[in-house]
């Protein structure tokens, strides 16, 4: 299950040193669709690095789509989602992937290879539940050399191949563009701060959304004062403009491959 950060990378790499490359299919599910907005789907940079890290390897990389992007995925479903209720992840990547490795895979021999680092174990063991009876693994997790993002950072320049760009940036993952609905406060200043361009087309595409159901709804909560209301990205922006303050340890998680 390979995706355009380096975890993936990594575990790709001990994936075929183990079983050789002819024994790898590295899968990657585009949430762009078939959008030309280059706002939808990954950093543009992130198209790079998958197709150089995948090439890298020497494994053949196999990419899928449902077609649509994220916003067309809310607007079809009438359905904006949230860090609890992610359906892009559910329906742009879990399902459009379980399909492809039902359709091409035994699980009597096959062990789907995620990229959960040393500190992930807990999804390591929620993926295992939920993915059988397919074998899981996630050798980065479970086997020595146990690596931190600075040390793969340096594995993959050795290897002649510069980061996605979005790490530079400070994002602690480098999926969607820095924008994703299981993102905190945190990430989104800073998505705000380092591409604001993209941050308006989201914010403008939540806006757009909201007057489509008639519904208060936000991707973000505000959760000051002990009471969770909704605080979309317009609302948070107008907040930073006028300095006010925001949950600067709110960055939320990525967790495209598991259930919650």
């Amino acid at each position: 299950m390979f995706s355009s950060g380096l975890c993936s990378w990594v575990e790709a790499k001990r994936t075929v040193a183990r079983y050789g490359r002819d024994a790898v299919t590295l899968l990657f599910a585009d949430v762009k669709g078939y959008s030309t907005n280059p706002y939808d789907g990954e950093d543009e940079d992130n198209y790079r690095f998958l197709d150089e890290a995948a090439a890298n390897t020497g494994a053949p990389l196999v990419k899928i789509t449902k077609g649509e992007s994220v916003w067309e995925c809310f607007f079809r479903e009438k359905m904006m989602a949230n860090s609890r209720v992610p359906i892009c992840s559910v329906m742009l990547k879990r399902e459009l992937m379980d399909a492809w490795q039902n359709a091409h895979c035994d699980p009597n021999v096959t062990t789907l290879h995620f990229g959960l680092n040393w500190d992930e174990v807990n999804r390591l063991d929620a993926m295992k539940a939920l993915k059988a009876p397919f074998r899981v693994e996630s050798l980065i997790c479970t086997e020595p050399p146990m690596l931190d993002k600075c040390q793969m950072m340096n594995l993959l320049r050795s290897e002649g191949i510069q980061p996605p760009r979005l790490y530079g940036k400070g994002f602690p993952h480098a999926n969607c563009g820095g924008f994703c609905v299981k993102a905190g406060q945190a990430q989104f200043h800073l998505l705000l701060k380092t591409d604001p361009l993209r941050y308006d087309y989201h914010e403008k595409k939540e806006q757009e959304f909201r007057a489509f159901v008639g519904k208060d709804v936000s991707i973000m909560r505000d959760r000051t004062g002990g009471k969770t209301k909704t605080l979309t990205m317009k609302s948070f922006r107008e907040r930073i403009e006028k300095q006010g303050a925001f949950d600067q340890f709110e960055w939320g998680g990525c967790g495209c491959a598991v259930e919650h």
